[in-house]
Formats: C-alpha cells, structure tokens, sequence
C-alpha cells in the first residue's frame, strides 16, 4: 500500500467521528443512569474521598446487547470498526490532544485547593501537559480518569468483537483467532467484574490526568492491545493479522497457552485483589495467616511477599497469552507484550523512586523482607 493512500485512511470520515462522539455519550449516559455499586475512593492528602459508581459490566452488557440487536436489524453494520481502524484511531489520538489542551487550561486556570483538583504547575508547558496539572478533573460531576480508562477497556472488547465478524464474514475463522477472542474477553469481562479495584491502583490515586494517561487509555489500550488481531493495512482498507495469516496450533501448543493465561491470571488477579482489601481494611488475612505489614503501611504477604510488583508479572504472563495464539512466525503480534515488558519496568522503576522518598526507613526494610522487583530470583 503506497503512503499516499495510508495518510487518506487516517482521515477521520464524519462517520468516524459520529461513532467515536455516540461512544462517548453512551458511556457518559450509562455511567450515571445505570444502576452500579458505589465505591469510595482512597483517602486522599486532605482527608476526602470520590465515589465511584461502579456500574461498567452493566453498561458494556447493555451496550454489546444494543450493537447485536441493531446489527441483525440492519442499523449498524458489526464492521464498522474494523472497515474504519485507522480513521478511529486518528479521530481518536485528535480527541485526545484537544481534550489534554482543555485539560492543562483549566488546570492552570485553577485555584481549587483540594487534593483532587489542586493544580501542580511545574512551568514546563510540555511536562504539564504530557503529566497533568490536576489528579480528578471532572466534566458534568464525570470522573474522568475514571471515564477514560473504561472506554479504553470497553473499546479494546469492541474492537476485537468487530475483527470477529469480518473473520466470520470473510469464512476466516481460524482456531487461533478463537482462542485469542476467549482469553481477551476472559480479561476485560473480569476487570468490570472487578471493576472497584482500579479506584485503588496507582493511576487513580496518583497519577495526574494529562496527555499520557487519556492517550494511553483511549488509544493506546484498544488500538495496540488488539495488535495480536489488527495489524498494519493491507489493500485499500485496515487489515487484521489473524484474519490474514493462519496459524494452526498443534494440541501441546493450546494446552501450553491456556496454562500460561490461567497463572497469569492467577497472579495478577490475586495480587491486586490482595492489594485493594489490604488498604481497605490492613487486617484482613493473607492466605489464611495475619499479614505481614511494615511500619503498618506496606504489605508483605501474599503475593506482595514474593515481588514487590508481582501483579505486573501476571499482567506480563497475560499478554504473553494473547500473542502466542498467533504462533513465532512473525514479532508483530507481539508488540503489546514487548513494550508491556518495557512500560513496566520504567513504571517500577518510577514507583520505586516515589516510594523511597515517601516511606524512607519503612521502604528500606520492605526491600530487605522483599529484595525481588518483578520475578522471583531473575529481576
């Protein structure tokens, strides 16, 4: 395909744009209307507390629900997304650089003292923006980091649900094609089951809303995290790797797959639920035993007891999962795992240094309790 017909692809279409504005306004709409626990945030440095209302396997239920039914009426066609890849992904990367422009405006333009929206200026224009000057900016009462990061996982889902009506549309349905669909489905259904567990991850309590978080939650998650599936163009219209190289797994190979997708699971899982109740409640126990905690704010037990980031090594062995379904012929397919590898290693690397200077002599004997970062014995 020759660039001057790539750069054409990547022009959003109207019908680009009005998928991606009805996304949005559903998700909004639902995440206040439907009916959803509701779950206090950490506390933050001033002593306040977000709600959270945690309503999103309802909302993704509904809407897959919605998009079949207008599919077999004839209302929207279940290819859309995948006839429309890169002119999706355009609009959406041009969202995401006028909403953090809008973002670091009125962050500057702030005076609010609270810890969710007090501005943190550092003078750097481009540092402000890329980070973020407030940690909870809200629009209409919305979170929106909140917002962010279940479209993200949603339009991961629905990405990969319209790359499997083209596969069956075009009688390319493959084994390999099915067993990626289960485990990614698998994945983002157990995160809006679990969905109260992010209002405790680092993103939500720490990270400030800038360009980083809102491009890697809109774009980076639903556009590189289905790579296994879509590739690059082909033709005149996006191409998808899968549906078009076939890939046959012998028995060894599946069963090898399915294991590496249960431990990680297991691992990434139990490590963040262990993390969430332990700072809902310290005293809970930890596979049936008292916790270990040190200086009475970092757990050492469980899973925190092996690695000091040992979910990231069941998001590791996770994304490992969804790529060898596509075989070793070609590294493409794993691009997510590579630069999941990458990212979290700069990430832990970063956690560290903010942990050390926040808990100082508490932090120095967790990593004598818990010398191992990522992987027991390796790293």
């Amino acid at each position: 395909m020759d660039l001057g017909v790539l750069l054409r692809s990547l022009i959003p279409s109207l019908q680009s744009v009005y998928v991606l504005v009805s996304y949005f306004v559903y998700l909004a709409v639902a995440g206040e209307l439907l009916p959803g626990k509701v779950i206090r945030g950490v506390v933050l440095s001033d002593g306040s507390q977000l709600r959270y209302r945690c309503n999103g396997l309802f909302a993704l239920t509904l809407l897959v629900a919605i998009l079949g039914i207008s599919a077999k009426l004839g209302i929207v066609s279940p290819l859309v997304v995948a006839d429309r890849g890169l002119e999706l992904l355009s609009a959406t990367f041009i969202f995401c650089v006028l909403v953090t422009l809008v973002l670091y405006i009125s962050g500057r333009s702030s005076s609010d003292k609270t810890s969710s929206l007090k501005p943190h200026v550092s003078g750097n224009l481009v540092h402000d923006w890329w980070f973020g000057i407030q940690l909870n900016p809200q629009f209409l009462s919305i979170d929106l980091k909140f917002f962010f990061v279940r479209a993200g996982m949603m339009g991961w889902l629905l990405i990969n649900l319209s790359i499997l009506a083209k596969s069956v549309q075009d009688d390319s349905l493959s084994q390999s094609m099915i067993l990626y669909q289960i485990f990614c489905a698998l994945y983002i259904l157990d995160y809006f089951v679990h969905e109260e567990y992010m209002t405790s991850t680092w993103d939500i309590i720490a990270e400030r809303l800038g360009f980083m978080l809102v491009f890697g939650d809109l774009l980076w998650i639903p556009f590189t995290f289905s790579i296994q599936a879509c590739n690059c163009v082909f033709d005149n219209e996006p191409g998808w790797w899968l549906l078009h190289n076939k890939v046959q797994l012998t028995v060894p190979a599946i069963v090898a797959n399915c294991f590496v997708f249960l431990i990680g699971y297991m691992v990434f899982r139990g490590a963040n639920k262990q993390k969430h109740i332990f700072k809902k409640n310290p005293k809970t126990p930890i596979w049936g035993k008292p916790p270990v905690v040190v200086g009475g704010k970092l757990l050492a037990s469980g899973y925190w007891g092996i690695a000091r980031h040992c979910n990231y090594l069941g998001d590791l062995m996770l994304a490992l999962s969804f790529s060898l379904p596509c075989g070793i012929s070609s590294p493409v397919p794993y691009f997510y795992p590579i630069y999941l590898l990458i990212l979290l290693i700069w990430r832990e690397r970063r956690d560290e240094v903010r942990c050390a200077e926040k808990y100082k002599e508490i932090w120095a004997e967790y990593l004598r309790l818990v010398p191992y970062r990522i992987l027991p014995y390796v790293y």
